[in-house]
């Protein structure tokens, strides 16, 4: 099908959507209201890996269901705030249009998943969304990955995963995929920039030229 790839897997946070400050926002509501503080985004970064529901219920205990219930409300009614990178949806019309399997594979809870994909109006483009709750092992294991390699029986090398963060770079490199560093709103940049990816591209508008030219 396509001269480098036959499939291509999206992470969301930082690289469709522009969700990491509602993110940081959406915990620091919950972080206040229950355990009366509130953290620096460096902190809350630093707990990602596990699922929010994994780290709600870590920090409220007996509290968890009231507080996953107020984190998902906060979430969904201030989404407004989080919206597509310009371009993005020209870049999954694209694909879809020349029939290439589309994923998601991300750390995000699939509740916290959906209410994103389907606010921006994106949730169609994607033949198999692979969460945090999908996955026995998180980012950095591949595992969401061959997920998708095997639903759709291709070959790793011939995949490409486009994400903005460490762990897309590890995940696609265990599984033998490809990486596409997205770094127009990466908050690991320069961690990134050391794990020699496959590609980089810090705008929208560069992955779309490169994807034009190369599927």
């Amino acid at each position: 099908m396509s001269k480098l790839f036959d499939g291509f897997i999206f992470d969301i946070d930082g690289t469709l959507t522009s969700t990491n400050q509602l993110i940081f926002d959406s915990f620091n509501f919950i972080a206040n209201k229950y355990l009366g503080k509130t953290f620096t985004d460096e902190e809350i970064i630093n707990l990602f890996g596990p699922t929010e529901d994994v780290i709600l219920k870590e920090w409220c205990g007996e509290k968890f269901e009231a507080a996953k219930k107020d984190y998902y409300n906060y979430y969904k009614e201030n989404h407004l705030v989080a919206q597509l990178y310009p371009g993005i949806k020209e870049i999954l019309e694209f694909l879809k249009n020349k029939n290439y399997p589309l994923g998601i594979f991300t750390g995000k809870g699939r509740e916290a998943s959906m209410i994103t994909l389907k606010y921006l109006g994106v949730e169609k483009y994607f033949d198999l969304i692979v969460t945090g709750d999908d996955v026995n092992n998180h980012k950095p294991s591949a595992e969401g990955i061959l997920n998708f390699v095997n639903h759709f029986n291709l070959t790793p090398e011939k995949v490409l995963m486009i994400g903005d963060s460490v762990s897309d770079v590890k995940a696609a490199k265990e599984a033998g995929a490809k990486i596409a560093s997205a770094l127009w709103d990466s908050y690991g940049e320069e961690e990134v920039k050391t794990l020699q990816s496959d590609y980089y591209f810090y705008s929208v508008e560069e992955l779309n030229e490169f994807l034009v030219k190369d599927t």
